[in-house]
C-alpha cells in the first residue's frame, strides 16, 4: 500500500467540521501562534497530508474557524421579533464572541472579504430592511453598523500585545488615565474631564450605548423621510 493511499484513507476518516472544530480547540487554548498543521494532525491522531484534503492552507483554517462562530451568533440573533432588537443581539454576539475568541477579533480586522464578514452583513441588511430603512439609504446604514462592529474587532485584536507586560486591563487604563489627567487643561479638557471614567467603564455596555446611537440615527433617518414623503 502506498504512502499516497494511506494518506488518503486517513482524510476520508476526517471531515471539515472535525478539523475546524479541533481549530477551534487549540485556539481558544493556546492562541493563534500555536495553530500549526503538526499540532492540528497530532490533536486529531492524524497525519498532516491527511489535512490537506479538506483545508488548503492555515488561513482558509482560519477563515472557516471564524465562519463557524460568527454563524452560530447569526442564527441566535435572527430569532429576535424587532429589527432594533436582533441588531442589537447580533452586534452582542460578535461583542462576546470576540471577547471569548480573540483570535476570531483578528480574524475579522485581518480579511474584512472573508465569509463571515459577509455573513455579518448579510444579517445586519436584512434587519436594515425590516427596520424600513429606505433603498437608497439602506448600504450607508448598514455599513456604518458593521464598520464600529469590525473596529472592535481590531481594537480587541490589539489587546494581547497591550498586556504582554502582565499588566491586567484595569491597571492599563488606570495608567492611561493617570496620563490623560495630566494633560494640559487649555488644550484637552474633555480628554482630561473623561480621564476619570476611563479605568472604571464597562466596554460592553459602552458598545452597546455606540449601537444605539447609530440606531437612533437611522431610525432618525427613516422618521424625516416619512415627514418628506407625507
Amino acid at each position: 500500500m502506498t504512502t499516497e493511499i494511506r494518506t488518503r484513507r486517513r482524510a476520508d476518516a476526517l471531515t471539515k467540521e472535525r478539523i475546524v472544530e479541533a481549530a477551534i480547540a487549540i485556539l481558544d487554548q493556546d492562541g493563534e501562534d500555536a495553530l500549526t498543521f503538526r499540532a492540528l494532525a497530532a490533536r486529531l491522531a492524524t497525519g498532516s497530508g491527511a489535512l490537506y484534503w479538506h483545508v488548503a492552507d492555515k488561513q482558509e483554517l482560519l477563515a472557516a474557524a471564524t465562519d463557524q462562530i460568527i454563524a452560530a451568533v447569526l442564527t441566535e440573533a435572527v430569532s429576535r421579533p424587532r429589527p432594533q432588537d436582533a441588531i442589537r443581539a447580533l452586534a452582542l454576539g460578535v461583542f462576546d464572541a470576540i471577547d471569548a475568541h480573540p483570535w476570531v477579533g483578528g480574524q475579522l480586522s485581518r480579511d474584512p472579504w472573508q465569509y463571515a464578514v459577509l455573513r455579518i452583513l448579510e444579517g445586519i441588511g436584512g434587519q436594515i430592511q425590516a427596520l424600513g430603512v429606505p433603498e437608497h439609504a439602506q448600504f450607508n446604514a448598514a455599513t456604518a453598523l458593521m464598520s464600529f462592529i469590525l473596529g472592535l474587532a481590531g481594537q480587541y485584536a490589539s489587546r494581547p500585545r497591550a498586556c504582554e507586560d502582565g499588566m491586567d486591563r484595569v491597571a492599563i487604563l488606570e495608567s492611561v488615565a493617570a496620563k490623560w489627567a495630566q494633560l494640559d487643561p487649555v488644550e484637552h479638557p474633555f480628554v482630561r474631564q473623561v480621564a476619570t471614567m476611563l479605568a472604571g467603564h464597562d466596554d460592553r455596555e459602552q458598545f452597546l450605548a455606540g449601537i444605539d446611537l447609530i440606531l437612533a440615527g437611522i431610525e432618525t433617518g427613516i422618521a424625516r423621510s416619512g415627514d418628506a414623503n407625507a
